[in-house]
């Protein structure tokens, strides 16, 4: 498998911001599951923690992530959820270089990579 990127976060912001924030940015978050590369792009409102949206993405690869950080998807975005008051944030990127099945063939959650050599 090649290398992919996950990138997972929080936003905060007043909690009677965050539905509105999420529907306007609905055609910021369709647009960039469009480009090349981009295997997941999940924005979503957390549901233990009024006022938080959880950052859920997935990148085939740096160059396919770098252009998104070019794109106007992502320009737009960060201005976009500016004007809703954010109070916070934590965004982390992650190298993926092995991925495999939770369950074994047994059905048994692994906590090891069972298939790595």
């Amino acid at each position: 498998m090649a290398t992919r990127i996950i990138i997972s976060g929080t936003i905060d912001m007043p909690p009677e911001n965050v539905a509105p924030a999420l529907e306007s940015a609905r055609p910021l978050i369709e647009g960039a599951l469009t480009e090349p590369g981009c295997l997941d792009y999940d924005w979503c409102p957390d549901p233990r923690i009024p006022g938080r949206i959880r950052v859920f993405e997935r990148w085939e690869s740096e160059e396919s992530l770098a252009n998104h950080f070019q794109c106007e998807w992502y320009t737009n975005m960060r201005g976009h959820l500016g004007a809703y008051g954010i109070t916070g944030a934590v965004t982390a990127k992650y190298r993926v270089d092995l991925e495999e099945p939770v369950y074994d063939n047994t059905g048994t959650a692994r906590a090891d990579f069972f298939t790595a050599s």
